[in-house]
């Protein structure tokens, strides 16, 4: 949820806050607004975060603006890949630059600001009182909170690591990569959280564990080892599209506008699950899209080729290829019903296959791929109006979840990869950056 953060309040036995580090992998779902990573409270003159500002640069503060500041040049807007973020400090450095380091998927950015203090002055984002405490995913109020994931959350308390501890660049691809087990002493202030799930226990071996401020922690097969799908935010035609729940819950406006997945995919055999949530269900569709549909048009499931469109409602109607066909599917989707689809790019013939409830369509559950679909990428679409009464759809496209609620029962899934409600078809597998390289 948007409104998720944790909090701790730590003890007095840190030293002075002139030495830390903070490692943590996150991917954005939001921008445009301040979303603070790290919070630490002391008191109404003392305090310290790193967060994401309201033009999406990175910006770390202590002591608000007085003491020690960075913030990026770089705006960081990539809402469909995971950041590396290390703020490493030690204030006792007499080179002013070395006091205060950031660094995102191993190389430090230039700053539009800099200010790094006096030697020795204390950051009070690693400063520890009695009175102060962390908030991960919050400033330390009940505003500004974190949009997206997190995973591997290292803070260090007394030590200044660099990037290197925490990743290294893979030599065949270029990019930088998670180090799952780093080596470091974590200080007795120090946690490691979201190692592998989301346990509010520290796994730094200190038990500084955190409690739920607010919200509700949710857990994603979505990590920087594999990325999973989402909905795209940038892919809109109007502002009053709204993405929620990590980019897996699409609602829709009063007028007709449709929003695609953020990977396209032009070969291979995928899979995805979807609900239409309570609502005007006769306003929704599901299906695909080619690259060759404009984005900006008022496309809902009128002539369109490149366009194959099921309606989720009592009517069973389609538009294939610009072709409508009214009551083609049968049964027909009702709300809360889990929709399958498995999108064949591989075979001789390619193919669309709908399911409902993990049984394949009697009549419409699978349509042969035209040309429109050759040699081009291909999206999950989705399209819906919410003229009459709310329209939205729930997307699990592996990570397990519905909106916030768990698959009651995974399904068999012989990749491995993802976590769907129903049986995933023999050869198929989730649009992930792992199921694109197997």
């Amino acid at each position: 949820m948007p409104d998720t953060f944790l909090e701790r309040t730590h003890g007095n036995s840190s030293p002075s806050g002139r030495k830390g580090t903070l490692s943590v992998w996150v991917k954005r779902t939001e921008l445009g607004s301040n979303q603070y990573i790290l919070g630490n409270y002391n008191n109404a003159s003392n305090y310290g975060y790193l967060k994401f500002d309201q033009n999406d640069n990175i910006a770390h503060y202590s002591n608000w603006d007085t003491d020690l500041q960075l913030v990026t040049n770089m705006k960081f807007r990539d809402l469909s890949g995971w950041y590396h973020i290390v703020l490493s400090v030690d204030t006792t450095q007499s080179t002013a630059s070395d006091r205060l380091k950031l660094y995102v998927n191993g190389v430090e950015p230039s700053y539009s600001t800099t200010n790094y203090g006096n030697q020795n002055t204390t950051n009070y984002l690693f400063q520890a009182s009695a009175s102060g405490g962390h908030r991960i995913g919050s400033q330390q109020t009940t505003q500004h909170h974190f949009g997206g994931l997190m995973s591997h959350f290292h803070f260090i308390d007394g030590t200044a690591y660099p990037a290197s501890t925490f990743g290294s660049t893979d030599s065949t691809t270029g990019e930088w990569k998670i180090n799952t087990n780093p080596t470091v002493t974590y200080g007795s202030q120090g946690y490691f959280m979201f190692k592998n799930d989301n346990s509010l226990s520290d796994d730094s071996g200190n038990g500084n564990n955190f409690i739920v401020g607010n919200g509700t922690l949710t857990k994603s097969e979505d990590n920087p080892s594999n990325v999973f799908s989402t909905m795209n935010f940038l892919n809109r035609t109007t502002s009053a599209i709204s993405y929620t729940n990590g980019n897996t819950t699409v609602s829709y406006p009063g007028t007709w506008v449709f929003s695609l997945g953020n990977m396209g995919v032009s070969s291979g055999k995928w899979y995805w699950e979807a609900k239409v949530n309570s609502g005007n269900n006769a306003n929704s569709y599901y299906g695909i899209c080619a690259e060759m549909v404009p984005a900006g048009n008022g496309f809902y499931n009128n002539s369109q080729n490149g366009a194959i469109m099921y309606a989720a409602g009592d009517s069973g109607d389609t538009y294939i290829d610009g072709s409508y066909t009214s009551g083609a599917q049968t049964p027909q989707n009702k709300n809360t019903d889990i929709l399958g689809l498995a999108l064949d790019l591989d075979s001789g013939t390619k193919t669309l296959k709908i399911y409902k409830n993990g049984t394949q369509l009697t009549s419409g559950g699978t349509v042969n791929l035209s040309s429109y679909y050759n040699d081009t990428v291909v999206f999950p679409c989705f399209s819906g109006n919410s003229s009459s009464a709310s329209c939205s759809f729930n997307v699990n496209f592996g990570n397990g979840y519905f909106g916030t609620t768990a698959v009651s029962s995974a399904g068999t899934n012989a990749s491995g990869n993802g976590i769907f409600e129903f049986d995933v078809p023999a050869g198929y597998t989730a649009i992930s950056t792992k199921g694109l390289n197997l």
